[in-house]
């Protein structure tokens, strides 16, 4: 699945990203680290593999990546 980077903390390795549809998503540093990146910039695309998340809280992602053509 496809998203845009919306914030990122170098410190935590943790931020958000904004589904296609405008809904912001929150990950961890987990699932920055299994992509391999080392910084991510607002604006930037990038894939991401979610699961459901628990008690109804929508989306876990566990990978972000950039996105490449």
């Amino acid at each position: 699945m496809q998203a845009t980077a919306f914030t990122y903390d170098p410190e935590t390795r943790s931020g958000s990203v904004l589904l296609d549809d405008g809904t912001p998503v929150e990950f961890g540093a987990a699932a920055f680290e299994a992509g391999g990146l080392r910084l991510l910039r607002p604006g930037q695309r990038v894939r991401i593999e979610a699961e459901p998340g628990t008690s109804g809280a929508g989306l876990r992602i566990t990978l972000v990546t950039l996105q490449t053509f």
